[in-house]
Order: structure tokens, then C-alpha cells, then sequence
């Protein structure tokens, strides 16, 4: 039964990246595009919640099922996995705050897909209110509340405009590893504020099943097949210019598409991620950004 309630957590997230990533159904008049809506970050953690918390009352046979035989005394192992499944149901709890659940970081929906995704212009809706980019591509999401694009011909746009370093950021909605990055090392403060205040942040989902308008849809010069979502365009703008098909990779370049260090993957030590960010910013020159 506690395997079983572990499954059930465990198909609960991948379900939430099913959800994430959404349907993408066109048929006759009737069209699906986008996520689904259904398990949000609020919603996932109730239910988890709902989920360890019964694994508890098992343990400590309040809840029985009809294999089962009456507990007479519980045993130190049960008394403590109990104490270990209240204890984590208590943890999830400051999540469906804004909490950022360091400790099981990458499982639940990322922050900004929470009940108020694409209703606010701040915050979790991951906008960027400070931007400004005639016919700016809509914003899918931003991480911790940060400012981005998720277009990376608006981010230059942008660069340009505010004369900064773009840092770009290929990630994917069932990345896991994008969001342990973004949990345990983008919330660190020194970290966060590098990002926020000195970079132009570019979010890039590989996995975006969006189509492009169709004169935009190419065959990729590196691969041969035909680039028809703003996903494959990504994806393939990250294996022809860095060479890399994995995610995360973080590029910081100028606003001619130069690096100013060379890209990195994942890296959850804080301080050797803050030095990268820290050597893209020192070799960042403010006139390479200046539109002439």
C-alpha cells in the first residue's frame, strides 16, 4: 500500500508535465493549444499533501483496506515512516504559498504555473511589465517572478534598448533538472539579483508544441528536419550554435549573439554558477549592446 501511494505521487507528476506541456489538437474547427490547466502547482500539492498524509494514518493503522489485518501495536519502523510522511505533508504546506520546496525541487509544477497563471500581468503570470516590444510573442512563463521573454528576437530587441548582456536559458517544461536550477541555485539572493538586474533574461522551452506562422517554418540546415513549432526552433538554435541538445544550458552573449563566457549546463554549486554569471557580466562591454 505505501509503494502504492508513492506511485500514485510519482504518476501525479509526470501527469503535471502532461498537463504543462498540454494538448496540441487541430480537427476540423475544433483546435486545443496549450496546457490543459487542470494540476497546477496549488492543486499537485494538495494532493500530495492528501496523499502522504493518508500514508501516515496507514501507518499508524487509522486507515485500513481489506487485505489488511488489525494492528495491535505499531511497530517503531511504522511510528516513525508515519512521523516521516506527516512530517513531509507538513513540509509541502508553505508551497501553496509561494514557498520554494527546495528539498523536493524539479517535482512540483515550476512556480509560475500556479492558479493565477496567464490572468496577472506580474508576478506568477511570468509577464514582463517593464518590456516593451511591439507584437511581443506571449509570455508562457517566467521563473520565481523574474522579468523574460521567452523569444529570443524580442530579448535582443530589448538588449538593445536597456543596452544589457542577454542570458539565455534553454529549458523545457518536463525538465527536471531546469527546475532543481531554478529552485535550489536562481533563488539563491546573489544569484537572483545577477540575474534580475544585470541580464536580460530569454527563457527558451524546447519542448513548446506552439506552431510558427508558416512562413517561418524551415528545414534546419544542421538536422535536415522541417522546423515547425517555436520548440523545434529552439532546440534547434541551441545544437547549431552551442552544439548541445541537453537541458539545461545557459548562454550569456552579447546582443549580436557573441558569447561572453562559454555556455554551461547544469550546475547546482552556487558559487561556481555565481562566478559564471559574474564572468559574463565583467566581459560584457555596454557599447556592444547600443543600437547604432
Amino acid at each position: 500500500v505505501v509503494f502504492g501511494l508513492f506511485e500514485l505521487a510519482f504518476a501525479l507528476k509526470f501527469l503535471s508535465t502532461a498537463d504543462l506541456v498540454g494538448l496540441h489538437i487541430k480537427f476540423l474547427h475544433f483546435h486545443i493549444n496549450g496546457p490543459i490547466g487542470i494540476l497546477k502547482r496549488e492543486i499537485f500539492l494538495v494532493l500530495w499533501i492528501i496523499i502522504f498524509i493518508i500514508m501516515g494514518f496507514y501507518l499508524l493503522g487509522r486507515i485500513k483496506f481489506h487485505h489488511d489485518s488489525d494492528i495491535k501495536h505499531v511497530s517503531v519502523t511504522r511510528l516513525l515512516l508515519a512521523i516521516l510522511a506527516f512530517s513531509f505533508s507538513l513540509y509541502l504546506v508553505p508551497g501553496l504559498f509561494g514557498a520554494p520546496l527546495k528539498l523536493i525541487g524539479g517535482f512540483p509544477p515550476p512556480s509560475f504555473y500556479s492558479e493565477g497563471w496567464g490572468l496577472s500581468e506580474s508576478g506568477t503570470s511570468g509577464s514582463n511589465t517593464s518590456v516593451t516590444v511591439p507584437g511581443a510573442k506571449k509570455k508562457i512563463g517566467c521563473p520565481l517572478g523574474l522579468n523574460c521573454f521567452n523569444d529570443y528576437d524580442e530579448a535582443v530587441t530589448y538588449a538593445k534598448q536597456v543596452n544589457k548582456p542577454i542570458m539565455i536559458d534553454f529549458t523545457g517544461f518536463s525538465c527536471v533538472n531546469c527546475r532543481k536550477m531554478e529552485v535550489n541555485v536562481w533563488s539563491d539572493p546573489k544569484v537572483l539579483a545577477i540575474i534580475k538586474n544585470d541580464y536580460v533574461l530569454v527563457s527558451l522551452y524546447v519542448d513548446e508544441k506552439n506552431e510558427l506562422p508558416t512562413d517561418m517554418q524551415i528545414v534546419s540546415k544542421s538536422t535536415g528536419q522541417k522546423i515547425e513549432t517555436y520548440g523545434d526552433k529552439w532546440s534547434d538554435m541551441e545544437t547549431s550554435l552551442f552544439q548541445s541538445n541537453t537541458q539545461p544550458l545557459y548562454a550569456l552573449v552579447n546582443a549580436d549573439g557573441s558569447l561572453l563566457t562559454p555556455a554551461r549546463g547544469y550546475t547546482p554549486d552556487i558559487e561556481e554558477y555565481t562566478k559564471f554569471l559574474q564572468e559574463g557580466k565583467n566581459n560584457f562591454h555596454p557599447s556592444a549592446a547600443v543600437v547604432k
